[in-house]
Parts: C-alpha cells; sequence; structure tokens
C-alpha cells in the first residue's frame, strides 16, 4: 500500500513538473516599442498560455534610508538557528542589540522583471497589476504552473500584469544580504519601478492606474510603499498578511532556516551566509502549505525553485499604521495561514476584516477582504487560488480599476 502510495504521488509530480515548456515566439511578433527598458529580454507565454510576456533586466538606481545593522554575516547553521531564538525569546533584546540607526545606501541595481498582457490583444495602458512575491519565492510566484497563475487569471479578464524579482532574489541582482537587502531598500526600488509603468519608461507604456498586489513579505513592502509613496498605487491588495504575530515564533520554528549556501548549494553556493532559505522541504511545508488543500506536486515545485529571505529583510520587517492612503486595500489570506494567524483566520475573530482598522484607517469604502478556504501561507500553490484570484479581480473592477 505504501509503495502504491510513492508511486502515484511521483507520478503526479511529474505530471506537473513535467507541464509544456513556456512557448517563446519571435519579437516581430509584438510592437518593437514593447521592449523599451528591458535590457535582453526574451518574449514567452505565460504558464497557462493565457498571456504574453516579455521578461528580462531593467537597471533601477535608488537611494534609500536603511537602517545600520550591528550584526556580521553568520557563521553557519547554528549561527542561523540562534539568531532565531534569541529574535522570539521572551524579552528579546535582538533589536537593541543588532539594530541600530539610519545608514543611507544607493546604487543601480539589476532587477529581473516581467511585463504580461493577453495573448491575441495589445497591453491594457488603464491598468497595471503590480505583483511583489514574498520571503521563499520570485517572480513565478505569480505564474508557478498552468491553473496557478494569477498573470493568466488576470490575461483572462483582459489585465496587465508587471512583477519582478525582489532585490536578492532569483535572478535579480544579490548586493550584502544584511546592510543592503532590506525591506527600506526594497520599498524604493518598487517605488522606481511604479513610476517607470506610470510614466512610460518600461514597454513606451504611460499605465493610468496601479494596483499593488502584494504576498508576505511583499505585502509588507506595499503596506511601505502606500506609507511613503501614497499617491503610487490605486488599490492595494495584501495576501499572507494580519494583524497577529501570535503564529510568527512557531512558523519560523518550523521552516527551519538555514544559510541557502548549504541548504541548496547547486543553487546558491555563490551566496553569502546571510542569505537564507527554508533548511527542508517539511520546513516549506510547514510554512506555507496547508494539507489536504494542494498538490503534492506543487509542494515538490516549491522546494525546487525555492527563494531565499536575507538577514537583513528578516531584521527590518515592520507593520505601520498608514495615516496617509485613502484608497481601497483588500486583505486576501488561506484560512489556515500559519505564520499570520496560527493556522485560523477567523480566531480569535477575523484576521483579515481587522486589517482596515488596524493599518488602513483612511482606506476607502470599497475595501475588501477574503479567506480562501483549505489554504495555507502560500495561497498561489492551493487549489483554492483561482477563487482568491476572482474575488481579487471583481474587487479591482469594483473599484472601477
Amino acid at each position: 500500500m505504501r509503495s502504491s502510495a510513492i508511486v502515484a504521488a511521483l507520478a503526479l509530480a511529474t505530471s506537473v513538473l513535467a507541464a509544456p515548456a513556456k512557448r517563446t515566439t519571435a519579437f516581430a511578433d509584438i510592437p518593437v516599442e514593447y521592449l523599451k527598458g528591458f535590457k535582453n529580454p526574451i518574449i514567452e507565454s505565460s504558464a497557462g498560455g493565457k498571456a504574453l510576456c516579455i521578461s528580462g533586466m531593467i537597471d533601477v538606481t535608488v537611494s534609500a534610508t536603511n537602517i545600520l545593522m550591528k550584526s556580521q554575516e553568520p557563521a553557519n547553521d547554528i549561527a542561523v538557528t540562534e539568531l532565531l531564538v534569541e529574535t522570539f525569546q521572551i524579552n528579546s533584546t535582538v533589536s537593541e542589540k543588532l539594530v541600530g540607526g539610519p545608514n543611507s545606501v544607493n546604487g543601480t541595481f539589476g532587477i529581473y522583471s516581467k511585463l504580461c498582457f493577453p495573448v491575441g490583444g495589445s497591453i491594457n495602458a488603464t491598468t497595471v497589476h503590480f505583483t511583489i512575491h514574498g520571503a521563499g519565492f520570485g517572480r513565478e510566484y505569480w505564474d508557478f504552473a498552468p491553473g496557478y497563475s494569477y498573470v493568466d487569471f488576470a490575461a483572462e479578464q483582459g489585465y496587465t500584469t508587471f512583477s519582478y524579482d525582489r532585490l536578492g532574489s532569483a535572478q535579480s541582482d544579490h548586493p550584502d544580504p544584511i546592510q543592503i537587502v532590506q525591506l527600506n531598500i526594497q520599498v524604493s526600488i518598487a517605488h522606481e519601478l511604479i513610476q517607470s509603468l506610470r510614466t512610460g519608461g518600461i514597454s513606451d507604456t504611460a499605465f493610468e492606474h496601479v494596483v499593488g498586489v502584494g504576498h508576505s513579505l511583499g505585502s509588507f513592502q506595499t503596506v511601505g510603499i502606500t506609507t511613503r509613496y501614497p499617491d503610487d498605487l490605486d488599490a492595494a491588495v495584501l495576501t499572507g498578511f494580519s494583524p497577529s504575530l501570535a503564529g510568527i515564533p512557531v512558523a519560523f520554528a518550523g521552516v527551519n532556516l538555514a544559510p541557502a549556501a548549504g541548504s541548496q548549494p547547486l543553487r546558491f553556493s555563490s551566496l553569502a551566509n546571510g542569505y537564507l532559505s527554508s533548511g527542508d522541504i517539511h520546513g516549506t511545508q510547514f510554512f506555507f502549505f496547508r494539507a489536504p488543500g494542494f498538490d503534492p506536486a506543487l509542494l515538490d515545485l516549491a522546494e525546487m525553485n525555492k527563494q531565499t529571505v536575507t538577514v537583513g529583510e528578516f531584521l527590518t520587517i515592520a507593520k505601520p499604521v498608514v495615516t496617509n492612503f485613502t484608497g481601497p486595500i483588500d486583505v486576501v489570506n488561506g484560512e489556515s495561514d500559519f505564520p499570520n494567524c496560527s493556522g485560523n483566520c477567523s480566531l480569535p475573530y477575523n484576521l483579515a476584516a481587522a486589517v482596515k482598522d488596524a493599518f488602513y484607517p483612511l482606506a476607502s469604502n470599497g475595501s475588501s477582504w477574503y479567506l480562501a478556504p483549505l489554504s495555507g501561507h502560500g495561497l498561489n500553490l492551493h487549489y483554492s487560488a483561482p477563487g482568491a484570484y476572482e474575488h481579487i479581480l471583481d474587487f479591482v473592477k469594483r473599484n472601477g480599476l
């Protein structure tokens, strides 16, 4: 019986992992001006073939006020585990010991980006969905596999999407993971990209409206955008986000963070030890998934393609109250999100619905929330993802975007 189950699981994984490769097409098939802003662009279809995507590096020149970290690069797994223990222990003094004053940073960084629009159509310049992935994933979180693609779903509704690898993730640049790759510079990079989208610097298209769609750490970044640059976004969608911190310590214990170079040396051997990833597939499942709401093949794919988080990001995460953003917000969580809700987003009250009053007191009455059934933190990788996408697109349309 056990061997039969293993064979079935392997067959299921193979069917997804061996899905047809994304179709590439000739540059001649699209207007040449669509390539504006991208270095060495490639053109390919989305995971489900509903969108045509232009991918390539975009150089972003940015300055930011980071935080000076009084911390050295972790020497090994033991040092990373000790950092987590000290961070989450009662009466933790990690902030006092490691977090210093302001630190001005600047530079030009390569940010690998992807803009997608409906197959057979053109770029919809009215509204672009500006998606930001979280820790553990790259830009492909939004276009993960056939049937699990926000890019495909938005394209079917006529929308253009923009996604990118956050600084320090996947194909984007990997600078100092402690002093440079922090939340503040990530917000500044997002701001510069949004400005380029609004002014025609990317694909020669000046978008009228920008809807921010974040996941987890990408939602923190989206909150940062609405705090520092309230005019950047017309609406904000926060997935994998809540007012609660109760599940965070257990979730981080379960994910078993370790230096990525040791966790997957074939992919990350060149990275400094300040770049961290889940220790193994069990940690990936614990943090992001909730059975039986997912295809095991998606867990295999997530582990095979997992990405990193930096020590600098981990130590600079904050949840500010946003007092100058008046657009609508939408909070969308898996109902069993562990890090945000300790496994139940309805207890002790609806934690998705609570975000507006807790963080966005001036958000418009067009705000909304949604809990996806049988889903964990990695919402896009669960069977219920299409229902969440439908809710988000309905929210966008209800608000005239």
